[in-house]
Parts: structure tokens; C-alpha cells; sequence
């Protein structure tokens, strides 16, 4: 009887698990949102090429508004195609979701038909052979009693076996909704950070239209005020994340150090830092007490605390970045925003470059050195805007740097790299 009840339980559980929704109107939503999203990204392709080779072009107020013009369209662009990403995402939380539900009713019965089994052999227990012989009227049903004990016993190992693969399933399903949901928020904060940066995009190109008053001469009177302007070029400080801003002409000066070494375009790496420096909010105004505190964060917390051992500093005194609302662990050090563990694989290379030992992240040429020997590592070191471009985007992400939604931070390095590039082209012609 109870191995009946069992088969009977496990049929029900079997077909819970495929009423979820109809597969083939997931697939074709699914199918709709792939190509709404490659059409977005052709566009976005379409409008960098556009940029790139605007930007060969002679100085002129109308190649600069097509650049603006064509940098504002693309990120347009690239907030739509993230909306559909995170459509997606959502989609797949709500299946995810289900999925943990309908395994926690799968434990629940499977818990139930063990506590069934239990109750069964602890009658049996009761009884020895000898008297289950004596209490059956004949031969015939004492010998299905015992097959049936038999069976009984086969199946409660059986519904152990599948409840500890219940709990296995349910504990990645678990693991991987959180993962869903974080990659999700993350994306809704780029979301955000990039409609910022348009506005200020917007904001530029009218600023530029009002102060040339739509005039070819207006814009070259403005264009070689700037180039007259070499020494405000040099002064102007350079802001940096947990450690003192320095001159401009400073910066440019770590950034040589650190070419010499990995064959970094200067430019290049002020960009990726300028970004790293800017791109969230509270960057460098953290504690690694709150911080680092997520039972996750356990790895970069004993790290950290390493870190600043060694280098003699106390380390409720050092700051670093703020957990983001969307994560769980703050805790990336100095100028190059570095979290810890990683930093602890670069120090030493890092040394053998500035003579500093042990190498600071929050000493500004040390974190300039360590960032352009990741970027190297990265690839960055070809020099063209590709190469450029993926390493600055596996420095944001790792191995997830090929995800389209995140695309904006490479655009914005390689963006405020050209700017510093024409900096540094002023200076130099300024000591011709």
C-alpha cells in the first residue's frame, strides 16, 4: 500500500514540474526580444563607425555636432537595448521563481512520504520475524508482508536519494535567481548612470550650439582659445578616488611611467581611471567594516586587512568603495579602484616597476602602474580602439565583458580618452 502511495506522489511531483508555462510562447517571446535587441545593436554599430570616422576628420563645428549628435543617438539607442535585457532578466526571474516554488512543494511531499515510511518501519520494528510469523493466519501472507517490508525499505532509500537531489536543486536554484536578480539591479543602475550622461551630452551640444551661435568661425575662435590655453591644461587637477587629486601634468606623468613599462597608451589610462573614479556614487567613501561585512565579502575582508598590515596603516582609517544598493560587497581600493584580492596578484609586479614596496592602491603612481598592467594583460596594449576597448571593458566586467548592456563604459572610456588625448597633443606642442 504505501509503495503505491509513493509511485502515486511521484507522478503528481512529475507533472508539477512541467506546469509552468506554455514552452513555445516562452520561446517565441523570447525569439522577439533576441531580434528586437539585434536590430538595437546594429544600430549601436552603425553610429560607433559613424563616430570613428567623423573623428578623422579635420577640426570643424559640424564634424563636432555630428559627433555629438551621433554619440547622443547611440546611447539612446543602447537605453533601449538595455530595457529589453532587463525584460528579459525579469522574465527569467519570474521562471526561476516558480521553478523554487514548485521545488519546495516537491520537498515538502517528499518529506511527508518519508515521514510515512518512518512510521511504517517503526511498526515493523515492533516485531520480530518470529512474531509477524505467528500474527498472519497463513504461510502466504506472512511472505507478502515481508516483501512488502522489503519494498518498503527500497523505497524509503529511494525518497532519500531524491530529497537530498531535491535540496541540491533548490539550493542552485536559489543561487542562481540571486544571481538573476543581482545582474538585473546592476543593469538598472547602468540604466541610470548612462540617461545621466546623456542629459550632460544634450546639455554639451546645446552649450556648444548657443556659444558658436551655429558659426564655422565662432567654433574655430573657441578652438584655438583652448589651444592658447596649454597652462590652465597643466594646473587643472586630475580628481582621484581615495587619495590627494594632483596636477594634470602629474597624471600625464604616471601615465608615461606606466606606457614605458606596459606600452599603455597615457591617454587611454587616464580615461579607464578618470571612468573608474566617476562612475559610481560613493566610490572611496566606504568602510571595510560595513562594507566587506557580507559573509561573501570574506575573502576580499582577510585580504584588505592584509593589505594595509603590510603597509602599516590602520584600516578603519582607509577608505573604499561603497557596497553598491544592487551587491554585496564594496571594498575596491585607491585611484584604479581595485578590490583587494586582486590587488594582492599585482603588487609585486607593480614594485618592480615604481621601486615602491610594498606597492600602495592608494599611492596615485603605484595604482597607475597597476591599472596599465591589467589593461596590458587585458590586451590594451595593440593600441587601436578594439584592443582599447576590450580591455577597458574586461576591466569593468571579466569574463562578462562581451554583454552588449554593458557596452556604455567602453564607449566612455575611449570617449574621455580622445579628450585627454587632445590635452596632451596641446601640451606637447606647447614645449615645441
Amino acid at each position: 500500500m504505501i509503495y503505491t502511495q509513493l509511485i502515486l506522489i511521484m507522478s503528481i511531483l512529475a507533472s508539477l514540474v512541467f506546469a509552468e508555462a506554455d514552452p513555445a510562447l516562452v520561446n517565441s517571446r523570447r525569439a522577439e526580444l533576441e531580434t528586437e535587441l539585434k536590430k538595437y545593436e546594429a544600430q549601436i554599430d552603425d553610429y560607433q563607425n559613424l563616430i570613428q570616422g567623423k573623428q578623422k576628420e579635420a577640426d570643424s563645428l559640424k564634424r563636432e555636432i555630428d559627433i555629438m549628435s551621433a554619440k547622443i543617438s547611440q546611447a539612446k539607442i543602447a537605453i533601449k537595448a538595455r530595457t529589453l535585457v532587463i525584460s528579459k532578466l525579469v522574465v527569467e526571474i519570474e521562471n526561476k521563481a516558480k521553478n523554487i516554488k514548485i521545488l519546495e512543494s516537491e520537498i515538502k511531499a517528499t518529506k511527508n512520504s518519508l515521514a510515512e515510511f518512518l512510521k511504517k518501519m517503526h511498526e515493523h520494528d515492533n516485531f520480530s520475524t518470529l512474531e509477524l510469523a505467528f500474527i498472519y493466519e497463513n504461510i502466504t501472507q506472512f511472505f507478502n508482508e515481508l516483501e512488502s517490508l522489503d519494498k518498503l525499505q527500497a523505497s524509503l532509500q529511494d525518497s532519500l536519494k531524491r530529497f537530498s537531489v531535491l535540496k541540491l536543486d533548490e539550493e542552485k536554484a536559489r543561487d542562481e535567481l540571486q544571481i538573476t536578480q543581482q545582474e538585473e539591479l546592476e543593469l538598472k543602475a547602468l540604466q541610470e548612470l548612462q540617461k545621466k550622461a546623456l542629459e550632460n551630452a544634450e546639455q554639451d551640444k546645446q552649450g556648444l550650439l548657443k556659444d558658436t551661435k551655429g558659426k564655422e568661425s565662432e567654433y574655430q575662435k573657441i578652438l584655438k582659445d583652448k589651444q592658447k590655453n596649454a597652462a590652465n591644461i597643466r594646473s587643472q587637477l586630475f580628481l582621484l578616488v581615495g587619495s590627494p587629486s594632483i596636477p594634470f601634468e602629474k597624471a600625464i606623468e604616471y601615465a608615461n611611467l606606466a606606457e614605458r613599462h606596459t606600452g599603455v597608451r597615457p591617454a587611454f589610462l587616464l580615461g579607464l581611471i578618470t571612468e573608474e573614479s566617476n562612475l559610481g556614487q560613493n566610490v572611496g567613501k566606504g568602510n571595510w567594516r560595513t562594507d566587506l561585512s557580507h559573509s561573501r565579502c570574506a575573502g576580499q575582508r582577510t585580504a584588505f586587512l592584509e593589505i594595509t598590515s603590510e603597509l602599516g596603516l590602520d584600516p578603519d582609517l582607509m577608505p573604499v568603495s561603497k557596497k553598491a544598493w544592487y551587491g554585496y560587497c564594496g571594498g575596491a581600493m585607491g585611484p584604479a579602484q581595485f578590490i583587494p584580492t586582486t590587488w594582492q596578484l599585482f603588487k609585486k609586479r607593480v614594485s618592480l616597476i615604481t621601486g615602491t614596496s610594498p606597492a600602495s592602491p592608494w599611492n596615485p603612481r603605484d595604482a597607475f602602474v597597476a591599472a596599465a598592467l591589467l589593461l596590458k594583460d587585458n590586451g590594451a596594449k595593440a593600441g587601436n580602439y578594439n584592443a582599447e576597448w576590450t580591455a577597458a571593458m574586461k576591466y569593468l566586467a571579466g569574463s562578462n565583458w562581451k554583454k552588449k548592456a554593458y557596452r556604455f563604459y567602453g564607449d566612455d572610456v575611449m570617449a574621455i580618452a580622445q579628450k585627454y588625448q587632445e590635452q596632451i597633443n596641446l601640451l606637447q606642442l606647447a614645449f615645441r
